[in-house]
């Protein structure tokens, strides 16, 4: 018995229960530690691979402006303009596949393209960096330029602007692209300063009813639209309508001067000079304000006060149905109708983005189209005043761009950029037949040019 005692206290001598714990908790402890350590490695790993997917699926949203990969040009403006509306930025990337637009990406954006019939591309963001890099490149003729802020449009047309239809109106709309429509009333009111576009739409600033009284004086549209400009004067304290509407142009140079941008079309153009030059001088025969005109008005004009035109000759002929020399239409007979294009000039992205953005195409070469002020002679052009573009055959300059003050303005020759020859009365152009048009692009490179951060221009 002593015996088995002395065997059992042998055996529970080598049995330690101390011992045995601290074994049984380092095999636990070393299987959480290999555990803790795998989800450590685990979660790291998840991590990268999260950080990896959440950088390649950032992306941008690019409109592509080419020839073969946008369907619709036109409502591409409008895009990037609803973008603008939303406080969000876009990049123009000028002379890059046509003067593309970078957007940032959203749902609500693609589906806005897919509403509207726009074009698009889902780029990532390294794509993006690497079109970026490529546009800044010294080699390329490219610029990105942030669009910040929509601008607020204006268009100064009549309430009722029959028989005329006006190709700026018609692709704000179709572009939707919105705009207030105002008249000589919210001009000389100084409500010029709440917009910061403004187009002149076809109109005379002379006084004159378009120099229309020679074909249609007998028309009822001319009578009756010569009976309400002249009550509209009176309305506004004038005694002709040639005063009431230089005092329009005046208020209009100064919208200009204090850092407008002015954007005008056909008569508008040179009328608007015209009038300027006129300031104080009578040059209406009296079918037109009532009494004779100044004696020699000629020598009395001052092309110090115009904006893009000096020393041209005023047409005294109130039969013809033309304002003066600086318009090209009635010297045009070596200008067939099937080889009337324009050229747009070619300027630097990097160190002339004004001009540059305005000439963005998918093309250099714009169909001509006629009107009453179809070009400009390009003698009678400041030579401050840039060529846009030219008809080369007929030495003319078609759109053209100069600086007044702070401000800017556009002059584009011609009425419907899809209409060659259009005529009192004509329907007006569906522009759903023509949503490419490079004619129409120039106007909407206008519209967005106010959106443009401010760079000076170098030349």
């Amino acid at each position: 018995m002593f015996a088995l005692c002395l065997m059992a206290m042998g055996h529970f001598e080598n049995f330690n229960p101390i011992s045995k714990l601290k074994h049984q908790f380092s095999i636990i402890f070393g299987k959480m530690h290999i555990r803790y350590w795998y989800m450590q490695k685990c979660f790291f790993s998840l991590f990268f691979i999260l950080f990896f997917i959440m950088e390649v699926s950032a992306s941008s949203i690019l409109i592509p402006m080419d020839a073969d990969s946008q369907k619709n040009h036109l409502k591409a403006y409008g895009i990037t303009y609803w973008v603008l509306t939303k406080q969000q930025k876009v990049q123009w990337l000028l002379n890059y596949r046509g003067g593309s637009f970078l957007l940032p990406d959203g749902e609500n954006i693609r589906k806005e393209c897919q509403i509207r019939g726009v074009s698009f591309e889902i780029v990532s963001d390294s794509q993006t960096q690497v079109i970026l890099e490529e546009i800044a490149s010294p080699s390329q003729n490219q610029e990105a330029v942030i669009l910040e802020k929509a601008p607020k449009i204006a268009v100064y047309s009549p309430k009722d602007n029959s028989p005329w239809d006006d190709a700026v109106t018609m692709v704000l709309t179709y572009a939707e692209i919105p705009y207030d429509q105002i008249y000589d009333e919210e001009v000389l009111e100084d409500k010029l300063v709440l917009y910061d576009w403004l187009h002149l739409h076809h109109e005379d600033f002379t006084g004159q009813y378009g120099k229309f009284y020679g074909a249609y004086r007998a028309a009822p549209w001319y009578i009756e639209g010569k009976q309400q400009a002249e009550a509209l004067a009176l309305k506004l304290g004038f005694n002709k309508v040639s005063e009431e509407k230089r005092a329009v142009a005046l208020k209009i140079r100064n919208y200009v001067i204090g850092g407008g941008f002015m954007f005008a079309m056909c008569s508008a153009t040179d009328s608007f000079d015209i009038a300027l030059a006129a300031d104080e001088v009578d040059i209406c025969e009296p079918m037109f304000d009532g009494d004779p005109s100044d004696a020699n008005y000629q020598a009395k004009l001052d092309y110090g006060k115009t904006f893009a035109f000096t020393n041209f000759i005023l047409e005294r002929n109130p039969l013809q149905y033309e304002f003066s020399s600086i318009d090209m239409t009635n010297k045009r007979d070596n200008v067939p109708r099937n080889s009337d294009y324009f050229s747009l000039m070619d300027f630097s992205a990097k160190w002339d983005p004004v001009p540059t953005m305005l000439c963005q195409n998918h093309t250099a070469l714009v169909k001509g189209f006629m009107g009453q002020t179809t070009a400009f002679a390009r003698e009678e052009i400041k030579p401050t005043v840039l060529v846009l573009g030219e008809n080369k055959i007929n030495g003319e300059a078609r759109y053209i761009h100069g600086i007044k003050g702070k401000g800017f303005f556009t002059f584009y020759g011609g009425h419907d950029p899809e209409d060659y020859q259009h005529r009192v009365g004509d329907p007006k152009t569906e522009l759903e037949l023509h949503p490419t048009s490079p004619g129409y692009r120039l106007i909407l490179n206008n519209v967005l040019f106010p959106a443009a951060q401010k760079k000076k221009q170098k030349t």
